[in-house]
């Protein structure tokens, strides 16, 4: 099995560095290892362009991870910190969410949620100039909150250490604060009075906004459990989808430049041209790349990883490191198979034997030679074996005998 694995590898570094059985130079090596490096990332490109194709879960629900959130959180003023956040610094000449929404789904596979642009539509009834004033009046009251709140942690400081030096029995004149301790008291009690004032005002201010129409109508949104749980089950199921969705989208892509690449590498062969089958083999072998990577990236994330994670966490309880033995077990299994289906499927040394032999071309490099030569001038491989009947030569690969019929059992290679 090693000896075998070795003679296909060394044959795969052979086909990819020969024109006809001779070893390319140096010069043309970097050149083609330079198309292989170019092709290979706009192939990587091309490959991220068409799984953005499809709209994403966030981008066909933009409104859920917002939504959750607000849903998630326990604090007291969430109302208006939503609120807050559904106002723009700036409105003038920007679009509302509703349009961003909209301006996300154009030139892609999808739709956006109906229930997120209708959520988005009354986010877009809140940006008014009164509520944009009456926000940017409680920003600047906030500020001054937060100002005063500052001079008054300071001002403690220092009381707390003028404090200390009229107990130890010093002098004004020797006190390192400039603030004396009487005075800091008046301050402090007035900061304070102004903070509780300005703090009202906030909260009045709070209850107006919230107390808006357009306001009240977004927060009923919000709180509407039917339209929530629709909106999640809608994105959950996207999530559960985009990986396979973009994987076919991906292999649709590579799919003809495989075939296109492998069609031209066989016509090449069969004509003899050398640097158009090396080219085609190495655009073969790029294709192949993303195609193995994207595979196994589905097999990590998409409906069968899935699949195994749901069963595994019903029956074992969220044991999910099992997935990982599973996987261990499973993608060898798989690469197995893949491996057997190139053999005996794509790459069938009987089959490709068959068709050589008819044309007078060499078994192994499919050159042409030629009707009775035993050996390939070209690539030095032995044409034939001996019949295990009549003990006369045969051709290698085929199932019966040519002088006497019998049954090949096996292959001599």
């Amino acid at each position: 099995m090693l000896a075998r694995f070795r003679r296909l590898l060394n044959r795969f570094f052979s086909q990819s560095s020969t024109i006809n059985n001779e070893p390319l130079n140096r010069v043309s090596l970097i050149v083609i290892i330079l198309i292989d490096i170019f092709i290979l990332v706009n192939v990587f490109t091309g490959l991220d362009d068409i799984g953005r194709w499809h709209l994403s879960p966030s981008q066909a629900y933009p409104c859920y991870a917002e939504w959750k959130d607000y849903r998630t959180q326990t604090t007291q003023d969430k109302d208006y910190e939503i609120l807050q956040r559904s106002l723009p610094d700036d409105f003038r000449g920007q679009p509302g969410f509703q349009q961003t929404y909209q301006q996300t789904g154009q030139g892609h596979l999808g739709s956006i949620s109906a229930t997120c642009l209708n959520y988005a539509a009354a986010k877009d009834q809140l940006n008014t100039a009164e509520n944009q004033q009456r926000l940017k009046v409680i920003t600047q009251k906030q500020t001054k909150i937060n100002a005063l709140e500052q001079a008054n942690r300071t001002i403690r400081a220092q009381y707390d250490s003028t404090l200390l030096e009229k107990i130890a029995g010093q002098s004004r004149d020797q006190s390192i604060n400039a603030v004396e301790a009487e005075k800091a008291k008046q301050t402090l009690e007035q900061n304070n009075r102004t903070i509780a004032t300005l703090k009202s005002d906030v909260a009045d201010l709070k209850k107006e906004l919230l107390a808006k129409p357009e306001s009240a109508a977004f927060i009923a949104t919000l709180q509407n459990d039917e339209q929530f749980k629709t909106v999640e089950a809608g994105y959950q199921q996207a999530d559960f989808w985009y990986p396979s969705i973009q994987f076919v989208f991906q292999a649709l892509f590579l799919l003809p430049l495989l075939l296109a690449a492998f069609v031209v590498n066989k016509f090449a062969q069969r004509k003899g041209y050398g640097l158009v089958a090396l080219i085609s083999w190495h655009l073969l072998v790029i294709f192949f790349i993303p195609l193995i990577f994207k595979v196994f990236e589905f097999l990590q994330v998409g409906v069968l990883f899935q699949f195994f994670v749901n069963v595994l966490t019903t029956l074992l309880s969220g044991l999910l490191f099992l997935v990982s033995y599973l996987y261990i077990l499973l993608i060898p299994l798989i690469g197995f198979g893949i491996i057997k289906f190139f053999q005996r499927i794509v790459f069938n040394p009987k089959g490709q034997a068959a068709t050589r032999v008819q044309r007078s071309r060499c078994i192994r490099c499919a050159k042409s030679i030629r009707h009775h030569d035993h050996y390939c001038p070209h690539c030095g491989y032995d044409q034939y074996m001996e019949c295990q009947n009549c003990h006369e030569l045969t051709y290698k690969h085929l199932p019966h005998c040519k002088q006497c019929g019998h049954v090949q059992a096996f292959d001599q290679v």
